[in-house]
C-alpha cells in the first residue's frame, strides 16, 4: 500500500530589506522583485520538502528629502510593499524600523586621499543611518523560534549584526535548519568586493547561496499591474 507523504517543512524567510537593496538590486532593472515568488522557486529548486509559509521583511520608510527621486521613492517603495501584500495576503509580512539623521549636521573628520586621518579637520555632513531594523529581525527570528512556528529559515543578509541571534537560535533550538541567502551579485565588483559572504554568519547556517543571479531576479519580478480589490497599483516608472 502506498504511504502517506510527509508534510512538507515549514519555511520562513527573514530578509533584510536595506542589505538585499544596497547589496543586489540598486542600480539594477530587479527592484520590482516578487520575494516570495522567488523563494518559492528556490525550495522548489532544492527539493528538500520545503514550503514557503510566510516572508517577513524587515525595512525602514524612505524619506523624500533625501531619496534620488524625492516624493516618487516613497511612493514607489509603498507601492512595491502594498503589491506584494496584495498579491500573497499573510505570506508576506513587512516591519518598518526608522531612519534617523541630526538635523544640523554630523561632525566627521574629513577625508583627502593620500593624506593621513586628522581628527582635528572636521566637516559636518548629513548622516542618514537606519534604526530599529537589526533588532526588529533578530527579535522576530528569535520570538518564531522559540513559538516553534517553522521548522526551517532562511535569513537573506550579509550583515554580520545579526550573528548573535543566528547562534542564540543554533544553540537553543539545534533541531531548526538555517539557510542564509546572501543578497550580492555573482561576480561583486568595487566595494562589493568588501563585502563578499560573512563568515560570520555562514558558520551557523546548514547550507549557503553565496549570491542572486539575474537570471533568477528577472524570472521572479512582479507584474507590471497587480490588481487589488480596488486600485490596480503599477510599477513605478523610473523602477
Amino acid at each position: 500500500m502506498p504511504t502517506n507523504p510527509k508534510p512538507p517543512k515549514r519555511t520562513v524567510v527573514y530578509v533584510d530589506g536595506y542589505n538585499l537593496y544596497y547589496g543586489r538590486l540598486r542600480g539594477t532593472n530587479f527592484k520590482w522583485l516578487d520575494l516570495v515568488h522567488l523563494f518559492d522557486i528556490l525550495l522548489a529548486r532544492r527539493d528538500q520538502n520545503e514550503a514557503l509559509d510566510k516572508l517577513r521583511l524587515f525595512t525602514a520608510p524612505a524619506l523624500a528629502k533625501f531619496a534620488t527621486h524625492g516624493a516618487a521613492s516613497v511612493e514607489a517603495q509603498s507601492a512595491y510593499h502594498r503589491a506584494l501584500k496584495a498579491k500573497y495576503g499573510d505570506r508576506f509580512e513587512v516591519t518598518y524600523g526608522n531612519h534617523s539623521y541630526d538635523k544640523s549636521g554630523t561632525l566627521l573628520p574629513r577625508f583627502a586621499r593620500g593624506r593621513p586621518f586628522d581628527r582635528t579637520d572636521r566637516v559636518r555632513v548629513w548622516k542618514l543611518e537606519e534604526k530599529k531594523t537589526d533588532v526588529n529581525l533578530a527579535l522576530c527570528m528569535y520570538r518564531d523560534a522559540c513559538r516553534g512556528s517553522y521548522d526551517r529559515i532562511i535569513l537573506v543578509s550579509n550583515d554580520s549584526d545579526a550573528e548573535p541571534a543566528l547562534e542564540a537560535i543554533r544553540q537553543d533550538f539545534p533541531h531548526l535548519l538555517i539557510g542564509i541567502v546572501v543578497p550580492l551579485p555573482p561576480h561583486a565588483t568595487g566595494a562589493q568586493v568588501h563585502r563578499r559572504v560573512s563568515g560570520s554568519l555562514g558558520k551557523y547556517a546548514d547550507w549557503t547561496v553565496a549570491s542572486l543571479h539575474d537570471e533568477q531576479l528577472f524570472e521572479a519580478q512582479l507584474p507590471e499591474m497587480v490588481p487589488t480589490k480596488k486600485k490596480p497599483i503599477h510599477k513605478p516608472s523610473h523602477w
